[in-house]
């Protein structure tokens, strides 16, 4: 939604195309509030949290509603029961020079600034958990945990834990958003290497990317997201350069 400075990747799961579902309802349901709440005035079905900003308030009350509506669907068609969608969102304010990264499952955000990578996110996985709680494992024990187990989702519980950063904007950077098809197959070295190779042309890279993640294997659909921040004037729609695309035909999201 490029007139709410808003980018998200929504990565479905559950069986006989459930995932899709489950994703497109995600990204269906956090259009249509920020479409509603545009304007501030709105009546939000959630308290609003004072001690953060109003761009985080909105992206927390856009996912939980997202998972309220994947909750509902799954409830009411015995099919879809136990989908769910991984999401990362970011939202910039022009006004703070900030930009607004959330996130619940493995789906990633990197920045990339001054020719180097970093991720902004941290998985949700049984990986990390393991790795995080109980270090005195090692690291021959932690190779042996599946990487692609994810301990967060929309649709998993009455209630979703979202993560929440905000990082300080500069002309220049370019966000990428992607699903575990991209970074589970490609590392972050890689990522960069494919954005230096393109000239940071977002288009090129964006085929490189998901060209390269195929090669790799690929071993499921691979949607990104790149972002480049071009200005930090008041909001002006063309201040920034989107591109997304797929692995596969499907124009969807998932």
């Amino acid at each position: 939604m490029p007139e709410a400075d808003l980018c998200l990747v929504a990565d479905g799961m559950g069986g006989h195309r459930a995932g899709d579902v489950a994703s497109g309802l995600a990204v269906a349901t956090i259009a249509e509030f920020f479409r509603a709440s545009e304007s501030g005035d709105s009546t939000w079905p959630y308290r609003f949290d004072p001690t953060i900003t109003f761009e985080e308030n909105r992206l927390l009350t856009a996912i939980q509603l997202a998972n309220a509506a994947i909750l509902r669907q799954a409830r009411s068609q015995s099919q879809q029961q136990g989908m769910g969608t991984t999401i990362v969102a970011v939202i910039g304010s022009r006004t703070k020079n900030r930009l607004y990264i959330c996130h619940v499952g493995d789906s990633r955000c990197y920045r990339v600034r001054n020719e180097s990578i970093e991720q902004l996110t941290v998985d949700h996985s049984l990986y990390n958990e393991y790795a995080q709680s109980m270090p005195e494992l090692g690291e021959e024990r932690l190779a042996a945990l599946p990487r692609n187990v994810i301990t967060r989702a929309l649709g998993m519980q009455e209630e979703v834990k979202v993560d929440l950063k905000q990082v300080e904007a500069q002309v220049g950077d370019v966000y990428l958003l992607c699903s575990d098809g991209l970074s589970g197959m490609i590392n972050d070295a890689r990522i960069l290497q494919a954005l230096r190779e393109n000239e940071y042309d977002l288009d090129r890279s964006l085929k490189a990317l998901v060209t390269g993640a195929l090669e790799a294997g690929g071993e499921d659909n691979v949607t990104i997201v790149l972002v480049r921040v071009k200005s930090l004037a008041p909001r002006n729609r063309s201040s920034r350069t989107p591109a997304a695309g797929k692995s596969d035909e499907e124009q969807g999201p998932e």
